[in-house]
């Protein structure tokens, strides 16, 4: 699918006279005159980009990386980030790996590839790896705050351009991601999700990539056909198929996925539309792709945005929020009194004797430091892990405090915690107080 939109080649024309013109008077070419993109774009880097250079292993920055030790609500991992410190700070994606397996062993390739291009990568590592996709999900994103907020290199990031990406279950978890976090720029599913798992993205409004495997007998074309079709007109998204690659393709170095993701990530984390040559009307090198559809001409929404205020990486977009909540919004509350705190409860997902629950404390007019927030467990409930709090419970009273990196809040600013319960899930009376 291509989705056309109107231009007027004389207005365009004119325009470049105009330029051609203003460079001769100024003893100068168009070659020598810096590009309107970027003044206009203050995330556009690297040198104009070519078909040999976004199919090149490596781009042209500089990297480095670290090892991240487990915590803060995801079992530790990897950064990769570009060295350069002379131009701003950088867009950031989080990788999450699929079932069973580890980042180091399934992703890792694709960490200095994608910082060499002017990206801070983290690859996170799930608390178990029977972690189902919503798991994977909460995991995901506990990695994106922690990096934007506490990580060595959380400065060189910017948190108004984050985007997540995932292989099969880490796939599914990235599509609810998207669902659940409507301020992120975007979203790849690498064959993304399972058999049995009906991913609807109806309400998506985060711009959504799918990669697939022609040949992928576990997440079938026609099951990224069905995930596909449920994307909103209005959002833009893509699917490029892979022409004889199988479910695992993903998982080692992978030169035709990269040819078709550096630009897609360029364009909705950097806005440089500079790279819509590369994917639209149709991709500019096909060779390895059996199938590709897109809502092109992919133009990023909105723009280059501004700076986020201290709010934090879950703050959602300055744009006017929808008519109906997203699917991840707690329930509404009344907004607590100054200096203090309130607390919601939603189940995010639910099988036989179980469940995962996900709690939003939000600050009231002013700022807090620190948090506590209490309930009782129902009739054979029990918690048997929480991330993002520190856990305490006596009988039926639970208690869970902030850890170090998630008590100082701003006002009006929220933060999350989660959880996996035993028993059959309740929607519980919450208390939330503050130091």
């Amino acid at each position: 699918m291509v989705r056309q939109r109107s231009f007027r080649p004389a207005l365009a024309a004119a325009a470049l006279l105009v330029l051609v013109l203003a460079g001769a008077a100024l003893g100068g070419s168009l070659t020598g005159m810096a590009p309107a993109a970027a003044a206009d774009n203050p995330y556009q880097r690297g040198p104009d980009p070519t078909l040999a250079s976004i199919s090149a292993s490596r781009g042209p920055f500089a990297t480095a990386q670290l090892t991240v030790a487990p915590g803060n609500g995801f079992n530790g991992g990897f950064v990769y980030y570009p060295t350069d410190t002379s131009l701003g700070t950088w867009a950031a994606v989080a990788i999450v790996p699929g079932y069973s397996a580890l980042f180091a062993n399934e992703e890792a390739w694709m960490g200095p590839w994608l910082a060499s291009f002017g990206f801070v990568v983290i690859g996170v590592e799930t608390l178990s790896r029977s972690d189902g996709a919503d798991a994977r999900s909460t995991e995901q994103l506990a990695a994106l705050d922690w990096l934007t907020t506490s990580s060595p290199v959380r400065d060189r990031v910017d948190r108004s351009r984050l985007g997540v990406l995932g292989h099969s279950a880490g796939g599914g978890g990235t599509l609810t991601s998207a669902l659940r976090r409507p301020a992120l720029k975007t979203a790849v599913g690498l064959a993304p999700g399972a058999p049995g798992n009906a991913y609807n993205m109806s309400a998506d409004q985060v711009p959504l990539l799918l990669l697939s495997g022609q040949n992928d007998g576990t997440v079938t074309p026609a099951y990224v056909q069905g995930i596909y079709d449920t994307i909103p007109a209005g959002v833009e998204h893509a699917w490029a198929e892979l022409a004889g690659q199988d479910h695992l393709s993903f998982t080692r170095s992978n030169p035709t996925e990269m040819r078709v993701l550096i630009p897609w990530l360029k364009l909705f984390l950097d806005n440089d539309t500079r790279y819509s040559q590369f994917m639209c009307p149709t991709l500019a090198n096909s060779s390895g792709v059996s199938r590709y559809s897109a809502t092109c001409p992919l133009v990023p929404p909105g723009g280059p945005t501004p700076t986020p205020s201290t709010s934090g990486p879950s703050t959602p977009p300055s744009s006017p929020p929808p008519s109906s909540p997203p699917p991840s919004s707690p329930p509404p509350s009344s907004p607590p009194a100054a200096g203090a705190c309130a607390a919601t409860y939603r189940t995010t997902s639910t099988w036989p004797g179980g469940f995962q629950g996900e709690v939003t404390v939000t600050a009231g007019s002013s700022a807090i430091s620190g948090w506590t927030v209490r309930w009782s467990l129902g009739a054979g409930q029990s918690i048997t892990q929480l991330w993002n709090g520190t856990l305490s419970t006596s009988g039926s009273s639970v208690t869970v405090r902030n850890v170090s990196y998630n008590g100082a809040v701003p006002a009006g600013g929220s933060t999350t915690f989660g959880f996996l319960g035993a028993g059959a899930p309740t929607a519980p009376t919450l208390s939330c107080t503050t130091p």
